[in-house]
């Protein structure tokens, strides 16, 4: 079964990336990878609840269980020892990172306060593009009086794209609401 974003990709963005960069095969084209969710929780890293409960809301928005991460180093000026719990992350790929990508642009997105488009200065240089959001409520799985607090989160859309050119062209095609410069 295809997805929008699928269907979306093979019949619009692949003909008009080939035209636009001038591509030979289509194996050439640049297409999304992964989608990586990543969640700060430096706050819980004494409470164990708040920890499962952002967990729970991040593997709810991403269909498919998050990972917690752990501190590499200890900070002494943040009461930081290596080994505590100060995120969680999720890594999704295929028709998940699909019909995530899909929910995104045309249900979270939409629902931001004041939207006039996503930033187009957050591409790394090697065609990857960095997206944060504020709450964790913008997604229509969470209910909003289960939530103990509001948290924001990374989303970072890694693609095989050379150039942020052909990484934007790509994402901009696919649905996502870039920000007219000024």
């Amino acid at each position: 079964m295809a997805t929008r974003i699928r269907e979306k990709y093979t019949a619009e963005a692949v003909p008009a990336l080939q035209q636009k960069f001038g591509y030979q095969n289509i194996m050439q084209v640049p297409r999304l990878e992964k989608v990586v969710i990543n969640m700060g929780l430096g706050d819980c890293k004494d409470n164990a609840k708040a920890l499962e409960s952002a967990v729970a809301e991040l593997s709810t928005i991403a269909g498919q269980k998050a990972q917690v991460t752990k501190a590499r180093k200890s900070i002494a000026n943040f009461k930081l020892r290596a080994g505590m719990n100060v995120g969680a992350k999720v890594t999704i790929r295929g028709v998940r990172m699909e019909e995530f990508i899909d929910k995104l642009m045309n249900v979270a997105l939409p629902r931001v306060r004041d939207f006039r488009g996503v930033s187009v200065k957050a591409f790394d240089g090697r065609g990857n593009y960095s997206l944060g959001i504020r709450e964790q409520l913008l997604f229509p799985e969470i209910e909003y009086d289960k939530v103990d607090k509001i948290r924001g989160m990374e989303i970072v859309f890694v693609t095989s794209a050379k150039t942020d050119e052909e990484c934007m062209e790509l994402l901009r095609l696919l649905g996502m609401p870039f920000a007219q410069p000024q």
